[in-house]
């Protein structure tokens, strides 16, 4: 999760995760947004899918983005928000 707010007036934060499968891509958005859900917290928007290796996901301040590995890699996004400030990382 990259902090935004200083580079971007998009979102106040990006969650970016890779998944290893479309099924896994699927789940990860499925279970982010049934969460949030319950937690007061709906979604704006969804964009993509799953088969693409890419998906998108707005809730406002925080958007979450799951990519399959090769996406990730081709779209280079952990470069193009590096000036971002990183709030948590797991590897």
């Amino acid at each position: 999760m990259v902090d935004i707010k200083q580079t971007s007036a998009v979102a106040d934060y990006f969650v970016v995760c890779s998944a290893e499968s479309d099924r896994q891509i699927r789940a990860i958005c499925d279970e982010i947004e049934h969460s949030l859900k319950e937690a007061g917290v709906r979604r704006h928007h969804r964009e993509g899918k799953e088969d693409s290796g890419w998906v998108l996901v707005d809730f406002g301040d925080v958007i979450v983005h799951v990519f399959s590995a090769p996406q990730r890699q081709f779209y280079e996004i952990d470069k193009v928000w590096s000036e971002a400030t990183p709030v948590v990382r797991i590897m």
